[in-house]
């Protein structure tokens, strides 16, 4: 059973390669998962925003979960799955997570009920519910410029209590929140940062890690502001991440996951299509990213 002592330092949060008849695309999903796992990653999260949970038939969804847990376990790795449930509503939402732990996910990162509009009681009550059916341990994941839906500390702090609710992927870029947030959680409990804009603060205020998205491009270079970070060199960490500003602007320009994809033959990752409703990026900023990714991986293959 997973432990929060097993989640730490870099989960990269992993594209979904897709077909054009938006299946997965198999023998690129088992690339990306060689290169990562190659690269000595600490865990690995498919099927969230970045995987285009949302678009993605339910089938499909339990398929990458299935294959991303097939991939791990051939590469003789004891690293975590994480697998994304991105469901607005609590039974399709649990039938999900069932489903991913059948798959051989280890756990599951699921996010804060959206559309309806609840309370904060209402949030509560849905994760400690969640977390008495879920087969496997949760994290929490809050996002709230995606789904408009924040926790607050207080019920995070709560919630921290719960045996099977392990973790949460904090994606708030609001640094007071995510100060009261780790000041107060059960100290079992793993903060994981979410967003790569952030992670060394994040890190220095106390996160054990992260679920970072351009980590799948770069694993290298954040196991590296990792380890500086997490070993107090907080300049340094800064100092590196501050190199990567570039990358990361261009990578976010447009919707993730579509400046990623169009990039990834470079690490071995040849499946830049998109689904519905994203498109591809635009030509300019894909050659700029594509510009940008080369300069940054030689640069590490040198270090």
């Amino acid at each position: 059973m997973l432990h929060s002592a097993q989640l730490k330092g870099i989960l990269p949060a992993i594209p979904t390669p897709v077909n054009a008849d938006d299946t997965i695309h198999t023998d690129a999903a088992r690339a990306l998962m060689r290169y990562l796992l190659g690269q000595g990653i600490d865990g690995v999260v498919p099927l969230g925003g970045t995987g285009e949970y949302g678009a993605l038939s339910r089938a499909e969804r339990v398929r990458m979960a299935e294959l991303t847990a097939q991939e791990v376990k051939a590469h003789g790795r004891d690293v975590p799955v994480i697998a994304g449930v991105l469901d607005p509503g609590y039974h399709d939402a649990i039938e999900a997570g069932r489903d991913f732990a059948a798959a051989g996910a280890d756990g599951l990162l699921v996010l804060t009920p959206y559309y309806t509009n609840p309370t904060q009681a209402g949030i509560r009550d849905y994760f400690l519910r969640y977390a008495d059916e879920s087969p496997v341990p949760i994290l929490i994941y809050e996002i709230p410029y995606r789904t408009r839906i924040a926790i607050t500390p207080e019920v995070l702090h709560e919630l921290s209590r719960h045996e099977n609710i392990i973790g949460m992927k904090a994606c708030n870029t609001d640094m007071w929140h995510f100060l009261r947030t780790v000041a107060g959680v059960d100290e079992s409990f793993a903060v994981l940062s979410g967003e790569d804009t952030l992670f060394p603060l994040h890190v220095a205020a106390g996160a054990r890690g992260g679920i970072v998205v351009t980590a799948s491009l770069l694993p290298t270079a954040w196991q590296r502001i990792f380890a500086l970070a997490s070993a107090g060199k907080t300049a340094e960490a800064l100092e590196l991440h501050r190199s990567l500003i570039p990358l990361m602007n261009l990578a976010f320009a447009e919707t993730n996951p579509g400046p990623m994809k169009s990039v990834m033959d470079l690490i071995g990752v040849n499946a830049p299509a998109m689904l519905a409703p994203l498109l591809p990026p635009a030509p300019a900023l894909s050659a700029e990213l594509r510009e940008e990714l080369a300069k940054q991986l030689a640069i590490f293959e040198r270090r």
